[in-house]
């Protein structure tokens, strides 16, 4: 029951008991009623504080939230299409209290059923298409759709694994539409030199913009600037990160609150490596623009408060994180779900780039880098 329908519960009950007029007399009942909502708990009206205005949550609060497995039954999408939703921030959900698993308030189920075109709309801006059904989808051989993937014209959203342990790559068929429309002359004719000197080359950017895109989603649902370091750093290995954020506790502390998927991890010790190894940059370039936005964001975190050393109380203090919501961008079988949009390869940060000699040695950004002197590797 949502707090609107509860006040028009009460409005009516106060018209009774006054034995008086309509409409108006229940309104001006109802705001009497609320005024004195704990006076009402205790004669059995607990309802009323479903969501007080600011107030103490009472114990039919519960009932104003439920469980994934049910939001995604009452919005029409399977379980793997639900928490990609989630991941799109097309869903907004809630912490459990006690640190359960993420739960839906009923009034986000109801808006999002109040949606033009429910329930097919939001089936549809979840629904994701592998190489053969994109390539259907966009009319083109399963090879040229391959060849665009890897040249990073689009995006995968999540993949999953096959019988042999293959990555097999899942992307979204809004995503796939508009790219369509937007660059119908990549779709026939000849590849355009540059990108077809680049396959040859063994280029492959469905890695990496997976990598980016989940990383700019984590990004967006947390201000905590610790927690946004964390999520920087897990696309960096042990070693890159060691000598970026030097203080071990610093790192011990961007292990504790790196945010996991919203629903767990995948559950195969095959797909949680699999995970392992997508999440980390391999390419020269990619780990140098990684290192420099976690240096950032390390500064930031520093600026704001220091991490948690022995003897601490070790108390995870973090800012609220922000509530995925509507209006954000968008299924998976078997997917794992990962979390938003990678630069096209045009505006790749160069690999080349190089400190000026007069880079001082122990603050400069470079410096702290530790990138001198290794030229592009």
């Amino acid at each position: 029951m949502t707090v609107k329908e509860v006040l028009r519960a009460h409005a009516r009950q106060q018209a009774v008991h006054a034995g008086t007029q309509g409409a108006r007399a229940g309104t001006q009942g109802a705001r009497a009623e609320r005024g004195n909502v704990r006076a009402d708990t205790r004669a059995g009206d607990a309802g009323a504080r479903v969501e007080g205005e600011g107030g103490p949550t009472s114990s039919a609060a519960p009932a104003a939230t439920v469980a994934a497995g049910r939001a995604a039954q009452e919005l029409g999408v399977r379980r793997a299409e639900f928490e990609l939703a989630v991941h799109l921030g097309l869903i907004a959900i809630v912490g459990a209290p006690g640190g359960g698993r993420p739960r839906v308030h009923e009034e986000e189920i109801a808006r999002l059923r109040e949606q033009p075109g429910f329930p097919d709309g939001l089936a549809e801006r979840v629904r994701t298409v592998g190489t053969a059904e994109g390539a259907a989808l966009l009319d083109i051989a399963p090879a040229r759709f391959t060849r665009l993937a890897r040249a990073g014209c689009v995006s995968p959203v999540t993949f999953y694994l096959n019988r042999y342990r293959a990555v097999v790559w899942l992307y979204l068929a809004d995503e796939l539409a508009a790219f369509a429309s937007r660059e119908p002359e990549l779709l026939a004719g000849r590849t355009p030199s540059g990108m077809r000197a680049m396959l040859e080359s063994g280029a492959d950017w469905r890695p990496r913009n997976w990598r980016s895109q989940r990383i700019d989603r984590l990004l967006n649902r947390t201000r905590d600037p610790w927690v946004r370091t964390a999520v920087q750093a897990s696309a960096l290995d042990p070693v890159q990160l060691a000598e970026v954020v030097d203080d071990p506790y610093e790192r011990a502390y961007l292990v504790r609150v790196r945010p996991e998927p919203v629903f767990g991890r995948p559950g195969s010790m095959a797909a949680r490596e699999a995970m392992g190894e997508l999440m980390l940059a391999d390419d020269p370039d990619e780990i140098l623009w990684r290192r420099v936005n976690l240096t950032l964001e390390l500064d930031r975190a520093r600026e704001d408060r220091p991490a948690p050393s022995p003897g601490d109380d070790g108390g995870i203090r973090t800012a609220p994180t922000v509530r995925a919501g509507a209006g954000a961008g968008s299924r998976t079988g078997t997917a794992i779900p990962a979390s938003a949009a990678e630069p096209p390869p045009s505006v790749r940060p160069a690999a080349s780039a190089s400190p000026a000699a007069g880079v001082p040695t122990g603050k400069g950004l470079l410096a702290r880098l530790g990138w001198r002197g290794r030229g592009a590797g």
